[in-house]
């Protein structure tokens, strides 16, 4: 961005909530941004900054994000809009009536709702492309256009180019982590349960999660506590004092050398500084293709969702979202019934094996992001692209837990997503664990 935004400088006056939208305003109308925002919200957000300048200047307190703009994916309810989920099949969708929980926990804090984004329609893929409303392009590389990563696409690009400063979605398989670590931002999956889903387009209720993407950890930390209505408290530990982890089980599996290099690299440096890390297997991980072999929680979760629409409306579907769809329809509820209970059985022995570690440690995918041109009409390269980048985040939301992508490539390459990552509940560790992987790796 051209000038400094967030939630300091705004209440110290150093920037106005207003200057602050318009800069918003031009990064979103500009070529970067194509194709990022389904609606924008001009109006109304014109309307809240204009109340954030007039309070600050009676000298009146303000929320902890009061004028910060911020970009809504296309499945979150906004009072007076449509909801749309990246598809045709909803263009005729009335507005919502009220904010999703979500949304309306960052209007209460201040938020500037800049508009809703573009997605994988119905946040069904990790790649980012939209056959109805385009696909944006990763704003990391200008002379090829390279896939953002999905399903929160443009959520991710209205943060790497400025348009937002920070950018709520949803994680069902990796959907922040993705483009996140695609684009060289930070995405916080948190403990499900953590925060709310009301109003909230699904795609699996089992594993779908509210959160966001942002520029910093520290930023992370303070979205997901307005999200979550708590505060969070990052464990500050030194990382002499951290036993972390790096399973060699399936998540070091075929690593683009780019990939593989970035990721020894911030290992030697966190070793450097002082930090315990051990490799150890996992062989529970190799488990989750049976888990998955029938389409998983997300077919047979879309195909409830969706089994009536799919009736009458398949013609307004991407083919390939509908496919996948779907899957879920040879699901029984016996099958359902079982894998609910093999998936509590995975998740006692995967706790079980990491006990005793603060964190653990792997690349968040395998790869950098690869050309958009390919996987637009290569179905084969779109869907071996697609189980690559769900691979290893998709491992977090299986498991109930709680992840972070920070980024840790060099200078001048492609964006590299480290994940720290740990079970339910321990958001805070890993919270805190970032903090200093990304002091270290910053050179702080």
């Amino acid at each position: 961005m051209q000038i400094q935004i967030n939630p300091k400088s705004i209440a110290a006056g150093t920037i106005s909530a207003r200057e602050a939208l318009r800069e918003s305003q031009v990064q979103g109308d500009a070529p970067a941004c194509r194709h990022v925002f389904l609606r924008r919200f001009d109006a109304a957000a014109d309307a809240t900054a204009q109340a954030v300048d007039r309070a600050r200047d009676a000298g009146l307190p303000l929320p902890v994000l009061a004028g910060v703009p911020i970009s809504i994916k296309d499945l979150f309810d906004v009072a007076g809009q449509p909801t749309t989920a990246g598809s045709r099949s909803l263009a005729d969708a009335p507005p919502a009536v009220r904010d999703s929980t979500a949304v309306a926990r960052l209007r209460a804090a201040g938020a500037v709702l800049v508009g809703h984004t573009n997605l994988t329609e119905f946040a069904f893929s990790g790649v980012g492309i939209n056959p109805h409303h385009g696909t944006p392009r990763n704003p990391c590389s200008v002379a090829e256009a390279l896939i953002p990563g999905g399903s929160s696409s443009g959520a991710a690009v209205s943060v790497a180019t400025g348009a937002s400063w920070a950018a709520l979605g949803s994680d069902t398989g990796g959907s922040i982590r993705i483009p996140a670590a695609l684009q060289g931002l930070v995405g916080f999956k948190n403990t499900q349960r953590l925060t709310p889903l009301e109003g909230c387009i699904p795609l699996s209720p089992t594993l779908d999660t509210t959160c966001a993407i942002t520029r910093s950890v520290g930023d992370a930390v303070l979205v997901h506590g307005i999200l979550s209505a708590r505060l969070p408290q990052p464990l500050r530990r030194p990382l002499r004092a951290l036993r972390l982890g790096v399973p060699s089980t399936l998540m070091l599996d075929a690593l683009a050398p780019d990939v593989a290099a970035a990721f020894d690299s911030a290992l030697r440096r966190l070793a450097a500084a002082g930090a315990q890390i051990e490799t150890l297997p996992l062989p529970a991980l190799t488990d989750m293709a049976g888990l998955q072999a029938q389409g998983g929680f997300a077919a047979a979760e879309a195909w409830a969702w969706h089994r009536q629409r799919l009736a009458t409306r398949e013609a307004d579907y991407d083919p390939r979202v509908a496919m996948r769809i779907k899957r879920g329809a040879a699901i029984s509820a016996a099958d359902y019934l079982d894998l609910q209970q093999a998936r509590r059985s995975w998740i006692e022995r995967v706790e079980l094996a990491v006990q005793g570690f603060d964190a653990l440690l792997s690349p968040t995918v395998p790869i950098t992001a690869p050309p958009l041109a390919p996987l637009l009409h290569d179905d084969d390269a779109f869907f071996a692209t697609n189980a690559l980048l769900l691979r290893n985040p998709s491992v977090i939301n299986l498991l109930d837990g709680c992840a972070l992508s920070l980024p840790c490539q060099a200078p001048g390459t492609l964006p590299v997503g480290l994940m720290v990552w740990a079970p339910a509940l321990c958001d805070d560790a890993v919270l805190g664990v970032g903090l200093a992987i990304e002091a270290v790796l910053a050179g702080a």
